[in-house]
């Protein structure tokens, strides 16, 4: 590959005429945006692939492409271009508690977890690829497409009912622009896929405007902030393959401070914690940062001789995937008819870790099984998007509530102290944080509190 090939543009071929017709429209090029486009591509399907951006684009996030990633990029035909490309490999994890107890877990099958690579990176192999696929089907691709309007009609080809008219309203397509609000562009298909993450027009159209839902719970639960910075030469962290860090420290907790190498001696260094718990502070995200680096002794030594990126300070909001009490549709509704959502746009990102990047790829995977081009060529039916949201809480609801166990536990110090320390000192506990990796059960296994009231009494 050529050096920094990141930063060299994408083709798109030739545009589309405006009242163009596809199989499937998909809104957001992101990793869950191209995995749709990717997989309707190859299985045979015409795609109108749209992003808001122009390639070469940078987006903030942890940079870690998780174990659960690796079916999804193989069969995408992009795993040889990420080996190919400058990363970092993880072989496993390491947490550390608030009294600095250090704990090393790792794969039993001695396989990667991952990679870290900046989204910048990963993101055009992502899009490169997807776009390659789609132009291949006969489909287009169009990067600086702002969608200023979801179309709707009334499931029966007549006129929109109108905002929260629930299901008797039908997605139909898209209508926007490339720069010229002068110049409204419209496209349709029996399918509109919403990838455009947290502010995803698509998934705004559907669950807020058709639904009368929320984007944004009123308690702050399901939703979390965050904040990165590139270090270079960050003691201990300078390899290109190793664990990636979690650490609980006093001062900051609920929220949790992760150091991922990138490779070539860089980290992605930041903070996270959820929206409601971040109000227990009087600092910012930046602020409870800089404490971290600046005043905590073991982390100010580590970076006493490090390098800050300039440019790379950058917060963001992720949609937790934790399950809300009360709600028929989990995590929060994923479908409307003509219109189905993934990744962020679904409010997927995992509660515990923060990671989104696999359950956007499994999620885009899933959608596109329930699509048939031939049955659903008059419109994408509720029924069928709505077997959609059940087998995606069913593959994802058990770690996601597992997960979110895992996240409100850790706002205890005293439960990371002593779950920290004993797991260093006792096989089953760790063996069982080890399997958590890969397994479901071991995870359930960590949010028991008769598992843990045994590890703590014997």
């Amino acid at each position: 590959m050529a050096d920094r090939f990141w930063e060299q543009p994408v083709e798109s071929g030739p545009q589309p005429a405006s009242g163009s017709r596809f199989d499937v429209i998909v809104v957001g090029g992101g990793p869950g945006g191209a995995a749709a486009a990717g997989y309707a591509a190859m299985a045979g399907q015409r795609v109108l692939l749209l992003d808001k951006a122009v390639w070469p684009r940078d987006k903030t996030c942890g940079d870690a492409v998780g174990g659960k990633s690796l079916l999804h990029v193989e069969e995408l035909g992009v795993r040889s271009r990420i080996e190919a490309s400058p990363h970092f490999s993880i072989t496993g994890v390491l947490f550390s508690s608030p009294r600095g107890d250090e704990l090393r877990v790792s794969r039993s099958d001695g396989q990667l977890s991952g990679y870290v690579l900046p989204r910048r990176q990963f993101d055009h192999i992502m899009f490169q690829r997807a776009a390659e696929l789609v132009l291949q089907a006969g489909g287009a691709v169009m990067q600086g497409f702002a969608v200023r309007e979801v179309v709707f009609d009334n499931a029966a080809n007549g006129p929109d009912p109108g905002p929260g008219m629930g299901d008797l309203r039908r997605v139909i397509g898209v209508a926007g622009d490339t720069g010229d609000r002068a110049r409204s562009l419209s496209f349709s298909a029996p399918l509109t896929i919403g990838a455009g993450g947290v502010r995803c027009p698509v998934a705004t159209a559907v669950v807020q405007e058709t639904y009368d839902g929320r984007m944004v719970d009123r308690e702050k639960l399901h939703y979390s902030a965050a904040f990165r910075q590139y270090w270079r030469n960050v003691e201990g962290a300078t390899a290109d393959s190793g664990p990636v860090e979690f650490h609980y420290i006093d001062g900051v907790l609920p929220g949790y401070f992760w150091i991922f190498p990138i490779g070539g001696g860089v980290c992605n260094v930041g903070f996270g914690i959820a929206l409601r718990d971040l109000e227990l502070h009087d600092r910012k995200l930046r602020g409870l940062q800089e404490y971290i680096i600046n005043e905590v002794p073991r982390f100010r030594d580590r970076f006493a001789q490090a390098e800050l990126v300039a440019g790379s300070s950058r917060g963001w909001q992720l949609p937790l995937g934790s399950p809300r009490p009360g709600e028929k549709l989990q995590p929060r509704r994923a479908f409307g008819a003509g219109a189905m959502l993934v990744g962020d746009a679904a409010s997927l990102v995992d509660p515990f870790t923060g990671e989104g990047i696999g359950n956007a790829l499994l999620s885009a995977k899933l959608a596109m099984g329930h699509f048939d081009p031939e049955e659903h060529a008059r419109g994408f039916p509720l029924e069928a998007g709505a077997r959609y949201q059940r087998a995606l809480w069913k593959r994802l609801g058990y770690e996601l509530r597992n997960s979110y166990k895992i996240q409100r536990l850790s706002r205890r110090r005293w439960l990371l102290n002593w779950f920290i320390g004993k797991a260093r000192r006792k096989v089953e506990l760790r063996r069982v944080l080890t399997e958590s990796l890969m397994s479901r059960e071991a995870q359930a296994s960590l949010t028991s509190p008769f598992f843990l009231l045994r590890q703590l009494l014997f």
